[in-house]
């Protein structure tokens, strides 16, 4: 599982720009969230995509929840390095295979832990 280190203050990931790089790289518009493992905090991008008949949410729902995910990416300040991985993993999500990254955090993970 990769892990990146801390980087310099980038510009905030949006929804948008997340959707427009996962239909360039994988054709898909797939679902992301946020895992806590052993008070370690990843982001994950799921197997699971929009264009799914089985996809649970709405378009909207689907980029309501997707902000809401890359706003505790943007306030971490891990834009840049969510940014680089999405651009730049050999991988790609898969059925039963989720990609992630840990976030590294610099000591504010407890603002986002229970």
């Amino acid at each position: 599982m990769p892990q990146v280190a801390a980087s310099t203050p980038a510009e905030p990931l949006s929804a948008d720009e997340v959707v427009a790089l996962f239909r360039s790289r994988w054709q898909a518009s797939y679902d992301m969230q946020i895992v806590t493992r052993r008070r370690r905090l990843y982001v994950q991008v799921m197997w699971a995509y929009l264009e799914q008949q089985s996809f649970p949410l709405t378009e909207d729902a689907y980029r309501q929840h997707l902000a809401e995910v890359l706003e505790v990416v943007n306030r971490l300040g891990e834009a840049g390095s969510v940014r680089d991985w999405l651009q730049t993993t050999k991988d790609r999500p898969r059925l039963g295979k989720a990609l992630s990254l840990q976030l590294p955090g610099e000591g504010r993970l407890e603002e986002f832990l229970l």
